[in-house]
């Protein structure tokens, strides 16, 4: 079977089509995907969201653009079954409805608005997916444009999960409005970032973690504004393997 998904984030919209075939490994049955086209577009979706709200009409139609892209390359390569998925900065516009009426035009499908719990959930599944669960708990830390996702789980599934509004794109717009940064406007990023883990360990036990697995093209994006991000999200990985529980 052909299937296809795309991802919508805030900053970039994902495609994926390939071909699913059931093998049976050790005596459980498993999906095994085969890629057959993988496409990646920035269209800055969440643009200005954090600030107002709403999806700006230029984020819009370049989203709609890219999407019309998607649509070609799976009528071409027949695929049979497609999801669509949209994240943090759709869940959190006004207008969002205006978003999934025009992907329903030009995909024929109804695109999915999932929560940030459901968006943790497929973050655990996709980065183990690739990297192998290993010994003891992982924590699989999601830094996307809009949101960011801190899941604690093992070979059982997901045992806790937080999503918090903060990501390269609303930290970026909040702050980081020159290049190269300044040392306030980082001071800025640190606080918030600081914030965010405080609010993550009241619900994921941080501690407990084995490792941690980043997901996320912000860290392979060679865009110099989104550097200093790349460090301070670096500091933070390197403090959550050090944690204690709070008192």
């Amino acid at each position: 079977m052909r299937v296809g998904a795309i991802d919508c984030g805030t900053n970039s919209i994902r495609l994926l089509i390939a071909d699913s075939t059931t093998e049976v490994v050790d005596g459980v049955e498993k999906t095994v995907l085969k890629d057959v086209v993988r496409e990646m577009r920035i269209v800055r979706l969440g643009q200005g969201v954090d600030a107002t709200g709403w999806l700006a009409q230029e984020a819009l139609d370049r989203t709609f653009a890219a999407a019309r892209e998607y649509a070609q390359l799976l009528k071409e390569h027949g695929a049979d079954s497609v999801r669509f998925v949209a994240t943090s900065a759709t869940r959190d516009a006004g207008n969002r409805q205006v978003f999934v009426d025009g992907i329903r035009e030009i995909l024929g499908i109804e695109p999915e608005v999932i929560s940030g719990d459901e968006e943790a959930a497929l973050s655990f599944a996709g980065a183990v997916r690739a990297v192998g669960y290993g010994d003891g708990d992982t924590l699989v830390f999601d830094l996307g444009g809009g949101s960011t996702e801190f899941v604690l789980g093992d070979e059982s599934g997901v045992k806790a999960s937080r999503s918090v509004n903060i990501g390269c794109v609303r930290l970026t717009e909040r702050h980081m409005m020159s290049a190269p940064s300044t040392d306030s406007q980082i001071a800025r990023v640190e606080a918030d970032t600081d914030e965010a883990l405080e609010v993550a360990r009241k619900t994921v036990p941080l501690q407990d973690a084995r490792r941690v697995v980043g997901v996320g093209g912000l860290w392979l994006a060679p865009r110099p504004l989104w550097l200093p991000l790349r460090w301070v999200w670096t500091a933070t990985i390197l403090r959550l393997l050090t944690l204690k529980a709070s008192p």
